[in-house]
């Protein structure tokens, strides 16, 4: 199994609007992709900023290019990303899940 992390920053008083709409589009894609296993989303609020995580799981790099194409090492994000978003980042990390309980 493969885990993929994307990390985010909004200003925390667009925290919940940019919540809903992560369950509207990434996280909607996400559970409907052939191969996905889950998804987490995890936030913390700090300074006046929220930091968002995702790990999804995934059976393989394959299923991992069905959702975010060959480019799978790039961030992919949605048309009202930059809305919400301080920045863009550029990148996804991947891990080989060896322990899961």
């Amino acid at each position: 199994m493969i885990a993929r992390t994307w990390r985010g920053r909004v200003p925390a008083e667009q925290a919940d609007a940019y919540h809903a709409y992560l369950l509207r589009t990434g996280l909607k894609d996400y559970a409907s992709t052939a191969g996905n296993q889950g998804v987490q989303l995890l936030r913390r609020t700090e300074g006046g900023v929220t930091h968002f995580l995702i790990i999804t799981l995934w059976d393989s790099y394959e299923a991992i290019r069905a959702f975010a194409g060959d480019q799978y090492e790039q961030a992919r994000y949605y048309p009202e990303d930059d809305k919400y978003l301080l920045e863009r980042e550029p990148h996804v990390v991947h891990y080989e899940v060896l322990s899961s309980a």
